[in-house]
């Protein structure tokens, strides 16, 4: 009788936390959405344009992503209220195999539920990521390769596509910098928090002495701002400067002055774009990273925080770590949650979802 209340409780918890979540990700409203898609590609008409069936597509995918995840954990809980009704009806009733999947139910749930703490419009936004090397030298520009590789990896964990809009490599080991654009739901909402400066103490294998080193790299995430964004920008406030792309990418990049600068001379604000053969594209991808950081630095402004983002992002060095990795005592500690882990191989294989939830539930 006891097992049976338990069960009881733990699917009508369950069922709790379900309609809340439809309720959070607008199911119904979201569903209906994918009825009038459907209605539209149905129509002959919309054949001739192109471009609106792959602005309608596009859509169409981002819905069908949400709406699925909702689904699964909506048919399991029928599947899980089907058999405990049935296993009720027998006299020898086992119900080893529905606390497995009722158990499961609760991951998905719980996985979910980080949904809950993404409470700011641009959270669902896709966004940019900076990673540049600071006080360290060599070291540091290791690093920044090592981080970039080890958000690489976190980023195909979660299924986000990835393009590197630039690069700049190191003459000896590592990159100096670099850009990434993260696309998919949410991205930026998730990456957020990362935005500081990641401290790095280790053995150096660039040191003969093998002494041990302490190297800085910034990292700082923003969000893609929407085309329907207001953000003014004046052409005298800008400084667009081409050049020689330095990274990979054959004959072309060293013959072709397609790499584009501009700098928003106003706020001191600099964004880079190499990764297109035409310097028209990277001007306007370069465009529309400025907009991006404006953007985010109104945000900073209406919500009175004084630090100016682009100052600490030059000053990647003491005093301004947000999580150390000290390799020499297999240790990774976040400085703002405390959350500490000795399995630094996971994280740099990009393990991130420790502390990036444990920040997010603190509403940093």
């Amino acid at each position: 009788m006891f097992e049976i209340t338990m069960i009881k409780n733990q699917i009508k918890n369950c069922e709790k936390k379900i309609n809340i979540l439809g309720g959070f990700f607008d199911y119904d409203k979201k569903r209906n959405l994918m009825k009038q898609i459907d209605l539209q590609l149905n129509d002959p008409t919309i054949w001739n344009n192109p471009k609106k069936i792959n602005k309608i597509n596009k859509e169409k995918a981002i819905l069908k992503k949400d709406l699925f995840k909702i689904d699964k954990i909506v048919t399991t809980m029928e599947i899980i209220k089907k058999k405990f009704r049935l296993n009720l009806k027998k006299k020898n009733r086992n119900f080893e195999k529905l606390l497995s999947i009722l158990n499961e139910l609760k991951i998905m749930i719980k996985k979910m539920e980080i949904y809950f703490y993404f409470s700011k419009l641009e959270d669902s936004y896709n966004c940019y990521i900076d990673i540049q090397a600071g006080s360290g030298g060599i070291d540091a520009q290791n690093w920044a390769k090592k981080m970039l590789r080890m958000y690489l990896k976190w980023l195909d964990q979660k299924k986000f596509k990835v393009e590197i809009i630039h690069e700049s490599i190191s003459e000896i080991s590592g990159i100096k910098s670099v850009t990434a654009r993260v696309i998919g739901s949410y991205a930026f909402g998730w990456l957020r928090t990362e935005t500081g400066i990641h401290r790095l103490v280790r053995k150096s294998p660039f040191n003969s002495g093998s002494k041990r080193h302490t190297s800085f790299v910034s990292v700082f995430v923003y969000p893609e701002v929407k085309e329907s964004t207001n953000i003014e920008i004046k052409n005298s406030d800008l400084r667009i400067d081409v050049y020689r792309s330095s990274g990979a990418g054959g004959q072309h990049v060293n013959r072709t002055e397609s790499a584009v600068r501009i700098t928003h001379i106003p706020t001191g604000v600099t964004t880079q774009c190499q990764n297109n053969r035409s310097q028209h594209k990277n001007k306007e991808i370069a465009l529309k990273q400025i907009k991006s950081k404006l953007y985010q630095l109104e945000l900073k402004r209406k919500n009175k925080n004084k630090k100016n983002i682009e100052k600490n992002k030059s000053n990647i060095a003491w005093g301004n770590q947000i999580r150390s990795y000290i390799l020499d005592d297999s240790r990774i500690k976040d400085l703002r949650t405390k959350v500490e882990t000795r399995n630094i191989q996971n994280v740099l294989n990009g393990e991130l979802d420790q502390f990036i939830e444990s920040s997010l539930k603190l509403g940093i």
